[in-house]
């Protein structure tokens, strides 16, 4: 069946009243994150009041800068009791400040954000942002809280697919949406190169003219960076000194896994040639920084704003050939997509793509930030996004 999308679709005005209550765990990162930063200054600049119900996190400041107003509340948290807790804390917010719409962005808080949808009769929109398994009855009811509402939003085709054969809905009543990237941050022209070069300062690289390859993404098993070090092992072993892969994110406590990836590197001599940097606040400028992007995930993404940034950047993505980078990544045109787990045909991958050459993957990295920039900008996000909140406030009225 046919993808239903709210893209380039008639726009249904807000009321001028209008009011948004976003219910999201934490603002840190990702992009459930960054999506309800994006949406609520989209309701903002629509003259619109924005909320957001979160524990908070480092983008607490960008939400109020950008005109948006947080409700600090422990909603990330998966205790019965404290659920209705939130639920009766949101259900005065939503009275307070007279709220127009929910909209939920993760399981857990979901839950208390739809029993006051209900209390109140507000209307409850919710995003899926993720392909989440259930092997269980109970695990599959927990999962539906996210198709309960008037809406349900899909960040890719392939995640609308998924939670249509999971949980059997209307499929009208689901639409999809793809995550959008800010092209006023993600554009080359607007990145000086003393960003980049703080950037190379601050990660003590040298100008040596190895290939770059960046990782991005938080240290978790499935973001695959063991299979890239044991790809990077396979092409130094056939001799290639030709090459730096650099691994940025957070390891969000996940400090196990950290070290198991510094051991590997460690025991595979790789330490000049894969590097972990850490947390990095200008992804712009790291993209930039770098020849190509690697998204070697061990497990399907449902979209992967992280395949889109750097195509926006101008640089080609090497990405595990499953999920929603299927989409958003053209093998052969605006990049090259690849077996996951496979360390064999990720080495031999990166190996080709170092081997064209820089003309070359100037011309793949031209073509996909060309296809990027039509069809996954923030503002056609938001659009979208705004343009839905209107019909579900027709059908209400």
């Amino acid at each position: 069946m046919p993808a239903r999308r709210f893209g380039l679709c008639r726009r249904v005005p807000l009321p001028p009243d209008f009011t948004l209550l976003q219910v999201v765990p934490e603002l840190d990162t990702g992009g459930a994150e960054q999506s309800t930063i994006d949406v609520a200054q989209a309701v903002v600049r629509a003259g619109g009041q924005a909320l957001v119900a979160t524990r908070g996190g480092r983008m607490t400041a960008r939400l109020q800068a950008d005109g948006g107003r947080l409700a600090q509340m422990p909603v990330q948290t998966k205790n019965p009791l404290v659920m209705l807790g939130n639920a009766a804390r949101l259900v005065t917010l939503i009275r307070q400040e007279k709220v127009s719409l929910i909209h939920a962005r993760s399981r857990a808080p979901a839950f208390a954000a739809l029993w006051a949808a209900h209390i109140t009769r507000t209307p409850f929109v919710a995003t899926y942002h993720g392909i989440y398994q259930a092997r269980s009855g109970l695990k599959r009811w927990y999962n539906a809280v996210m198709t309960r509402g008037d809406l349900v939003i899909a960040n890719s085709d392939y995640t609308r697919d998924h939670l249509l054969a999971e949980h059997g809905i209307d499929a009208a009543k689901v639409v999809t949406i793809p995550r959008g990237v800010d092209l006023s941050r993600f554009d080359p022209a607007y990145v000086p190169p003393s960003r980049v070069e703080a950037l190379r300062l601050a990660w003590g690289l040298t100008a040596d003219g190895r290939v770059r390859l960046l990782l991005p993404g938080r240290l978790t098993r499935i973001k695959g960076h063991l299979t890239i070090v044991e790809a990077a092992a396979r092409l130094a072993a056939e001799g290639r000194d030709d090459f730096q892969i650099l691994f940025a994110g957070d390891d969000q406590g996940r400090v196990g896994y950290a070290a198991e990836v510094e051991a590997a590197i460690n025991a595979a001599g790789l330490n000049d040639r894969v590097r972990i940097v850490g947390h990095c606040d200008d992804m712009p400028a790291a993209y930039l920084l770098c020849d190509l992007a690697i998204l070697p995930t061990t497990v399907p993404e449902s979209f992967g704003r992280a395949a889109v940034e750097p195509q926006v950047m101008g640089r080609p993505v090497i990405a595990a050939d499953h999920g929603g980078v299927t989409e958003t990544v053209v093998d052969g045109v605006t990049g090259w997509l690849v077996p996951p787990g496979d360390a064999g045909a990720w080495a031999a991958a990166i190996g080709r793509a170092i081997d064209l050459g820089p003309g070359k993957r100037a011309e793949v990295g031209h073509a996909g930030q060309k296809r990027a920039r039509q069809l996954y900008s923030a503002e056609a996000m938001c659009d979208a996004t705004l343009a839905a909140y209107g019909r579900v406030l027709e059908a209400r009225a």
